[in-house]
């Protein structure tokens, strides 16, 4: 029998009120909102808005409960443009879509920052025993694609640099059941021969940095048949892959060719549309995959969003909340 975890990979749109209320502030005060600068009232603000995404996961009865990363206005390059040793340079595109961060530029050595550790922190308590807690980082490889290296100056030498700072960001977390490591650029901007083989040592690097299940989450499309298969030997527990798709059909066929995780996360609800799709329907997508991989019997399932939902309006993405956790207690259990 396989387990079903409804969960996400976080990075949850701002409530409408909280979004006001920042713009506001920073409009006033002109200040940079970098960790330890940040006014007493923009404190405030973030942390009203932290407990109410968690009450919002409690409300939607999710197996595994994120902080929201509501702070993380660059999004995935959020640890680095937070970091003393990172200059921020332009804006650029998120991947291909109409989002936008401040491009990341290191300049120097990327010591522990623990910024992620104290939203963590911040986030167990208010969760208090409700549910597990569940960690999100980038992935190594996407959080040096976004960057840019100034100070290293060897492709390798940076992404196991990267992998290093994570690790020590990781060994700060609070007690944790899962961490989430999303690894987009894996799809969007795949590694050439020459870091390939580097990645699944980097995405290691920082998994074994804790006890927790780690999930190394890939979306925005299905990972090319030379990077699934390098991925294979990272040292995680699940991969995550992205069923919303149009090329799912690769998904399958890098499982079954190359092999999968005993555990897998799968992305069945649409991270960027605001269609809401019934429990029924993610379910299926489910079953999906588990019947075209045969080989495997899944120990955990983790039924997700593909992609992160910041892109949704608030009201949608509780829906896209309950419709998840739903998808995963029409039985809570379901053979494979």
């Amino acid at each position: 029998m396989t387990e079903l975890v409804a969960t996400t990979p976080g990075l949850f749109p701002l409530p409408d009120w909280a979004k006001s209320d920042l713009a506001d502030l920073k409009g006033r005060q002109k200040a940079d909102l970098i960790s330890g600068s940040e006014s007493n009232a923009v404190v405030s603000t973030y942390e009203r808005a932290r407990a109410e995404v968690v009450d919002e996961q409690v409300d939607a009865d999710l197996d595994r409960i994120v902080e929201g990363q509501l702070r993380w206005d660059d999004m995935l390059a959020h640890p680095l443009t937070v970091h003393d040793g990172v200059e921020t340079d332009g804006i650029a595109r998120y991947y291909d879509n109409n989002n936008f961060y401040r491009s990341p530029r290191v300049v120097g050595e990327l010591a522990r920052s623990g910024d992620v550790a104290a939203e963590l922190r911040a986030a167990s308590a208010v969760i208090d025993d409700a549910a597990p807690l569940q960690a999100v980082l980038p992935g190594p490889y996407s959080l040096a694609d976004l960057a840019t290296d100034a100070h290293y100056g060897d492709d390798r030498e940076f992404l196991s640099a990267i992998a290093d700072f994570l690790a020590g960001e990781v060994e700060a977390f609070p007690e944790h059941e899962t961490l989430f490591l999303l690894e987009p650029s894996l799809v969007e901007s795949p590694p050439d021969d020459d870091v390939a083989d580097a990645v699944p040592e980097a995405i290691s690097t920082v998994a074994e940095a804790t006890d927790a299940e780690v999930v190394v989450h890939t979306y925005f499309g299905a990972l090319g048949e030379k990077t699934h298969a390098h991925l294979m030997d990272a040292a995680v527990d699940a991969l995550g892959v992205d069923l919303v798709a149009d090329d799912r059909e690769q998904t399958v066929y890098n499982a079954v060719e190359y092999g999968i995780t005993d555990d897998v996360a799968l992305g069945v609800a649409d991270g960027q549309n605001t269609l809401i799709e019934s429990a029924e329907t993610l379910r299926e997508r489910v079953e999906w995959f588990t019947d075209q991989v045969p080989m495997t019997d899944f120990e955990t399932v983790y039924v997700s969003s593909n992609t992160e939902l910041f892109y949704l309006p608030v009201n949608r993405y509780r829906e896209k909340l309950a419709a998840l956790a739903a998808a995963a207690d029409l039985e809570r259990e379901v053979s494979v």
